[in-house]
């Protein structure tokens, strides 16, 4: 037996979701695609989503993130790797098992860090898919890459807090369903670096919470909506601040690990479904009297994608066995690894499928485009690439310190 065999449970999700996809998910593609244009509005919830939740619970394929028994079926994160992988070969497969960020790792915080009355009023409706919510950190005026720079102010005032600041790229915050913030500001500018932030929890119609505007990316406005939103004069009980004051940073430390590799496992279904299109492409697509198929350079191509994709599988697997043996704190290494290596990789591997494609690959005739433009950003979100390698350098640099 492979230390990466699936265990019995996990084939029969993944047996499952295997069928889920191929009986609603990819049939419903043109349907949401249709009811996207016929609505007008880039934000609108369309009915076929609402569809596939309702089938995705009846079929038990639901909040199969959770880590906790009793919130979902309680998998491992090797165990759910594979089922990540899967829904990431559709856009619609995460929302429709309530898997889709930020909404896990705001339900991970609220189930961790979340009062009894956070956890009535806004997780058990996330758990439920009757609500969306939005996580506000990252800033348009620092680089928010060090999360120490964080300017968004929040003064304590009597029995509350008083926020002012902007926030942009807050993700799902134009979602129809979306109601709850979680945000990140500075408490205590005068504290050691990591312990000058907090996070609170901010209804999304709080008084002086106002949304500016969705931002595109690579031109898509897309449907969950990037916004940048601004905080005047937001007045927040302190019974709503998670932890305690000065946890923030430990609080996005221990959000964003599990939420980096989620990332990694959906590029990993993005890319296959990628080279998927190519072999077909290529196979149907004739030029100069023969498939390009023939071509030794798309061999090349399908080779080198099939190659790529296999390294990014084991060493998300190798990442999700760590965090699931030795924790979090301990995988950080292979996290920030594949946290680079799975979008760069899904990337290549997306637009060498583009090429394939010729023309159709840039137009919203098949998923490619959107897939690719998805992945770029990726490679922003939770971290660029930047500061995960510098994080990688760091930890190796540090063994030959301490035996010097």
């Amino acid at each position: 037996m492979s230390l990466f065999d699936p265990s019995e449970r996990a084939k029969k999700y993944s047996e499952d979701l295997l069928d889920f996809m191929d009986a609603h998910v990819y049939p419903a593609e043109s349907v949401y695609d249709a009811q996207m244009r016929e609505s007008g509005d880039p934000h609108f919830q369309p009915p076929i989503l609402e569809e596939l939740k309702a089938e995705a619970k009846r079929r038990g394929l639901w909040n199969l993130f959770h880590p906790h028994p009793g919130r979902g079926p309680g998998l491992t994160n090797l165990e759910y790797a594979p089922l990540a992988e899967i829904m990431g070969r559709s856009h619609l497969a995460a929302e429709a098992c309530n898997c889709n960020a930020p909404d896990t790792g705001n339900m991970e915080v609220l189930e961790l860090f979340g009062t009894e009355e956070h956890k009535e009023k806004y997780l058990k409706p996330l758990l439920d898919g009757t609500m969306a919510s939005a996580f506000a950190m990252t800033e348009p005026r620092v680089a928010s890459s060090d999360a120490t720079n964080i300017e968004l102010s929040m003064v304590r005032d009597g029995d509350d807090y008083v926020l002012n600041g902007r926030k942009w790229f807050a993700t799902n915050a134009l979602h129809k369903n979306c109601r709850v913030l979680i945000v990140m500001g500075k408490t205590d500018p005068t504290a050691a670096p990591h312990r000058q932030q907090t996070m609170m929890v901010v209804p999304m119609d709080a008084p002086g919470v106002t949304i500016l505007r969705g931002l595109p990316v690579f031109g898509y406005q897309e449907r969950e909506g990037h916004a940048e939103i601004e905080f005047a004069d937001v007045r927040v009980p302190a019974t709503d601040v998670l932890k305690g004051e000065g946890e923030g940073f430990a609080i996005s430390q221990a959000r964003l690990g599990p939420g980096r590799i989620h990332h990694c496992m959906r590029s990993i279904g993005m890319a296959e479904r990628a080279l998927e299109l190519m072999c077909k492409r290529a196979q149907a697509r004739v030029t100069f009297g023969r498939p390009i198929a023939d071509n030794a350079n798309i061999q090349d191509w399908i080779a080198e994608s099939r190659i790529e994709i296999e390294m990014i599988r084991l060493l998300t697997l190798k990442a999700a066995h760590l965090m699931d043996t030795v924790g979090n704190k301990a995988a950080r290494t292979e996290i920030a690894a594949i946290k680079v290596a799975a979008p760069n990789i899904a990337l290549k591997v997306v637009d060498r499928a583009i090429q394939v494609h010729g023309a159709g690959g840039v137009t919203d005739d098949f998923p490619l485009a959107a897939a690719w433009a998805h992945l770029r950003t990726l490679r922003l979100a939770d971290g660029p690439d930047e500061v995960h390698k510098r994080a990688i350098a760091r930890q190796e640099l540090r063994k030959y310190k301490e035996s010097n």
